[in-house]
């Protein structure tokens, strides 16, 4: 499991974000909270979804799928906007084929949202930034 770098969206510190955390990422410097994006494989998924607090978001994807590829920057700004309250979580199929048998995706891009490990929520196909957001929202704390 691997540490992404983010960049504070409150003050550009660059921090790292570890796959798995006890709590919700904060910037080092103004404690703000981070974006949390993630990647997951087969190996790792039940550890980076579920032991996260917040709802997770999982974005199944393939690197040959270009509305995936199209869809990707909607995402990652869902996250900052819901930074401390949000986990996105991406996994690549084809490297992840258990992961997608388990969800029983038939078709890319698929969402599935998840609380404390449970499927609350599932969407095929990208949607808007605002048309994802009141989809996320109800889900929130």
């Amino acid at each position: 499991m691997d540490a992404h770098i983010t960049t504070c969206p409150a003050c550009n510190t660059r921090n790292r974000v570890p796959a798995v955390a006890a709590g919700v990422p904060q910037c080092a410097t103004c404690h703000a909270p981070l974006p949390w994006i993630t990647d997951a494989h087969d190996a790792d998924f039940a550890a980076v979804s579920d032991s996260s607090k917040l709802p997770v978001l999982v974005d199944l994807w393939a690197p040959w799928c270009d509305p995936c590829k199209q869809y990707s920057p909607v995402l990652e700004r869902l996250a900052a906007q819901y930074a401390g309250r949000l986990k996105l979580v991406k996994v690549n199929v084809d490297e992840s084929p258990a992961t997608q048998a388990s969800f029983d995706v038939q078709s890319i891009p698929t969402l599935v949202l998840l609380r404390d490990g449970q499927v609350v929520a599932r969407q095929a196909g990208a949607m808007s930034l605002g048309a994802l957001r009141r989809w996320v929202e109800p889900h929130l704390d």
